[in-house]
C-alpha cells in the first residue's frame, strides 16, 4: 500500500503548519503565545449583521442545502456593491457567482482552468494560494519578483514577451497582502492593454479593497477599466472588511468564460456557504456599513501607527507604514539580519511567546521580511514590544 502520494509529495512543508507547531510549543512550555501572524479580525461584524443571523438561526426552514454559485439575493446584493462602490455593471446571472471565501473561489477556478501544459504568472511576495492553487491543480507557476508593481507590470512584461508559451494568465492582488501597496488605475489600465494584446486571462483578488487609510488611495478594482472584463475575472470577500472570516463567504465577477468555469467545477464539488450566512452577507454589503467601514479603518490605522511608534522607540525596529490592509509588512530588524525570516519567526516565538508571519511563506521575493497582523489592542502590543526588547537586547 503507498504511502506517499503524487500531490502532497510535490507540495512543500506549508509554512505556515510550522509555525502553529512551535506556537504550541511555546504554548506547551508555559509561555503564552501573543499571535500577530494570522491575519484573523478580533472586532465584532456590524451590529446589524449579526441581529440579522440571530432571527435566522430560529428558521427552520433555512438548514437546508443551499445553491451552487450563491442565493439570488446575494448575487444580486454583490452587483449593486460594485456599481456603488466602483460604478461598474455586473450582470448578476452571467457574471457574478458566490464563492465560500475568495481563497475556495481562487482554488477551485485553479481547478476549472488548469492543465499540464499551461502556468500562471503570480507575484513575488503574494498570498500563499495564488501559488498553490494551481501547484493543486497539477499546473505551472513562473513567479514574478513584485518588490513594487511598477517592477512587476515591468518583469511581467518583460517575462511574456521574451517566453515561447505566453501564461494562461497572471495574478494580481491590490491591496497587497502582504506588503499593503495600492494601485491605481493607471497600473490596470496599463496590465489589461497588455494582456489583451497577448490573449492573457487576469486573476484580481482585492480581499482587503475596504481596509485603506487615506481618501486618496481608495482602492480600485480592474472592472473599471472599460473592456477588462473581456480577460479578467476578480475575487474579493466579506472576510476581513466586515469582520466576518469565519462565515466563509466570497465572490467572483467579471468575465462570464471564467465565471462559467467556475460555476460548473463548483456544481461538482458543493451547495455553497450556509443560507444564512450568504443572507447576512447581503446586509454586510448593504450602505447600512459604511459607517462601520469607517471605524474599522481607524481602528487598523491607528494600531499601526501606534505600533510602528513603539517597535521604533523600544526595539530601534524601524518599520514603514502601510498604505491599506490589517498588516504591516517589516524587514527584518538589522541585529537579526543574518537570519532567514522562518528562523526569526521560530526564535521569537519559542523565546519570547510572539508570533508573526516569515516572509518566505508568501515567495521568494518575500524573504527578508516578517508579517504583522494589527489584531490586537495596545496593551497586547506593548507586551509583545516587553517581551521582543529582551531578545533584542541580548
Amino acid at each position: 500500500m503507498k504511502d506517499k502520494f503524487y500531490l502532497t509529495e510535490k507540495l512543500p512543508p506549508y509554512i505556515f503548519a510550522s509555525i502553529y507547531q512551535f506556537k504550541s510549543e511555546a504554548s506547551a512550555n508555559g509561555i503564552e503565545v501573543l499571535d500577530f501572524g494570522m491575519g484573523n479580525p478580533d472586532s465584532a461584524p456590524p451590529k446589524h449583521v449579526m441581529s440579522r443571523l440571530s432571527e435566522l438561526a430560529n428558521d427552520p426552514k433555512v438548514f437546508g442545502y443551499s445553491t451552487v454559485g450563491g442565493i439570488e439575493i446575494l448575487k444580486k446584493s454583490i452587483c449593486e456593491y460594485y456599481k456603488r462602490r466602483f460604478n461598474v455593471d455586473i450582470d448578476y446571472k452571467s457574471e457574478a457567482l458566490v464563492t465560500i471565501g475568495a481563497k475556495e473561489g481562487i482554488a477551485s477556478l485553479a481547478t476549472a482552468i488548469s492543465d499540464e501544459q499551461s502556468y500562471i504568472c503570480v507575484p513575488s511576495p503574494s498570498y500563499p494560494i495564488h501559488n498553490f492553487a494551481f501547484i493543486i491543480s497539477k499546473s505551472n507557476i513562473h513567479q514574478i519578483p513584485a518588490i513594487n508593481s511598477r517592477s512587476f507590470l515591468d518583469e511581467f512584461k518583460k517575462h511574456v514577451i521574451g517566453a515561447s508559451q505566453k501564461p494562461q494568465a497572471v495574478i494580481v492582488s491590490y491591496p497587497c497582502n502582504p506588503t499593503t501597496e495600492i494601485v491605481g488605475l493607471d497600473f490596470y489600465s496599463e496590465l489589461v492593454d497588455f494582456c489583451k494584446e497577448h490573449e492573457i486571462y487576469i486573476i484580481s483578488d482585492i480581499a482587503y479593497c475596504e481596509l485603506y487609510f487615506d481618501e486618496k488611495d481608495k482602492p480600485h478594482s480592474i472592472l473599471e477599466i472599460p473592456g477588462a472584463k473581456d480577460i479578467a475575472i476578480e475575487f474579493s470577500s466579506v472576510s476581513k472588511s466586515y469582520s466576518m472570516a469565519g462565515c466563509r463567504v466570497g465572490f467572483a465577477v467579471g468575465n462570464k468564460n471564467l465565471i462559467n468555469a467556475l460555476y460548473k467545477i463548483k456544481s461538482y464539488l458543493d451547495y455553497g456557504s450556509f443560507s444564512p450566512l450568504q443572507m447576512i452577507a447581503v446586509d454586510a454589503l448593504s450602505e447600512k456599513s459604511d459607517e462601520y467601514l469607517k471605524n474599522l479603518c481607524k481602528t487598523y490605522d491607528d494600531r499601526g501607527k501606534f505600533l510602528i511608534e513603539l517597535f521604533q522607540k523600544e526595539l530601534g525596529w524601524e518599520i514603514a507604514k502601510p498604505k491599506a490592509s490589517m498588516f504591516l509588512w517589516a524587514k527584518l530588524p538589522k541585529e537579526f539580519a543574518h537570519l532567514s525570516s522562518f528562523d526569526f519567526c521560530k526564535k521569537m516565538i519559542l523565546e519570547a511567546g510572539v508570533a508573526m508571519s516569515p516572509g518566505s511563506a508568501f515567495g521568494a521575493s518575500g524573504e527578508g521580511f516578517v508579517r504583522f497582523s494589527l489584531i490586537h489592542d495596545e496593551e497586547n502590543m506593548k507586551k509583545a514590544a516587553a517581551r521582543l526588547k529582551k531578545i533584542f537586547s541580548e
